[in-house]
């Protein structure tokens, strides 16, 4: 009897594996296919070396971004506020760069999204407050940082400088991309090879059956604080070296820079049931950009318009990714 079940066991990972592998040629069979589509419809301008280029560095940080809402949303929490750190962290990467070189460049970056996304965590942690409804308040601080830094008399030219160009490489080719291979498989590893990515899965599936198994709710948290900090501060650094500036934002603007890795995480999460959601991410970002290439290429203006493009995806995606999904979506 318990030979019968390890072959039939053996037989259902067999076809579990064979289907992912269908899948993957399949994906990558789709993948190349809408990039030859894009080719024809942009008349033969999309493939060229140029392109591709400029698809690829812009689609490399919001991949670290949509990364760390992969780590945040598997735990049931949501924070609007990353907008606005990454404003302060790419501000002070700017800075901390022109001063100390590409030390500061990412220790500028990397210090101020880890430990104000390490506060939010904190505060999701100790208090009763919905994580969106204190998302949304320490959003509105993080931008009147950042304003007030900008209209200091003492600052104002700090925040208005760009980063200085000799301290760009890590947002050019093939340092980028380098950095975002290595951090995909300590990403992988850490969402689903740990235990602390085992239990932040765990919590967002149920919080009070986790608790009741012996989960830390409260460690696992700060441990998400951590993880996602990280990672949004790498953001930080890289799309500063990338863009060389960013704009202060206010009146709650600062949600608009997570909006583009949100659309990727749904697409990620919409292929999720084929495709791991850490790999399938730097793939959508990708695609995602380079839709947002194709609409410019057409004519079609940037800003409204092309977010009310990213706007439907974000319904789009979310819709299809929860089909299937029982009870209240969180």
């Amino acid at each position: 009897m318990s030979n019968e079940k390890t072959s039939d066991l053996t037989i259902e990972l067999k076809k579990e594996r064979a289907g992912q592998i269908k899948f993957a040629i399949g994906f990558v069979v789709v993948f190349f296919a809408l990039l030859v589509l894009f080719h024809v419809i942009t008349g033969g301008q999309f493939l060229s070396g140029d392109k591709i280029t400029v698809v690829l560095l812009h689609s490399i940080w919001p991949t670290f971004a949509a990364w760390a809402l992969c780590f945040i949303f598997a735990s049931g929490y949501t924070d609007l506020s990353l907008g606005g750190i990454m404003v302060l962290g790419s501000v002070s990467a700017c800075i901390f760069g022109n001063w100390y070189g590409y030390i500061g460049v990412v220790l500028g970056g990397l210090i101020v999204g880890l430990v104000l996304t390490f506060i939010n965590f904190n505060i999701f942690a100790f208090t009763k407050i919905p994580s969106w409804i204190a998302s949304i308040i320490l959003a509105l601080i993080y931008e009147a940082i950042a304003f007030g830094m900008k209209m200091g008399a003492s600052t104002k030219s700090l925040v208005d400088t760009e980063l200085n160009r000799d301290y760009r490489l890590l947002g050019k080719l093939p340092w980028s991309f380098i950095i975002m291979l290595v951090c995909l498989v300590i990403v992988y590893y850490i969402y689903n090879r740990t235990t602390v990515g085992t239990n932040i899965r765990a919590i967002g599936g149920n919080a009070d059956v986790s608790k009741a198994l012996g989960i830390n709710i409260t460690k696992t948290l700060l441990g998400i604080g951590v993880i996602s900090g990280i990672l949004v501060g790498i953001a930080c650094f890289m799309q500063e070296s990338y863009a060389g500036r960013v704009t202060v934002k206010t009146g709650l603007t600062s949600i608009n820079m997570i909006l583009q890795p949100m659309a990727i995480y749904l697409l990620a999460k919409v292929l999720e049931k084929k495709m791991n959601i850490i790999i399938a991410v730097p793939f959508c970002s990708f695609i995602i950009y380079a839709v947002f290439n194709v609409l410019s290429s057409l004519g079609v203006p940037s800003g409204t318009l092309q977010e009310s493009v990213l706007g439907l995806f974000i319904v789009v995606f979310g819709v299809i990714g929860q089909m299937g999904v029982k009870g209240v979506v969180k």
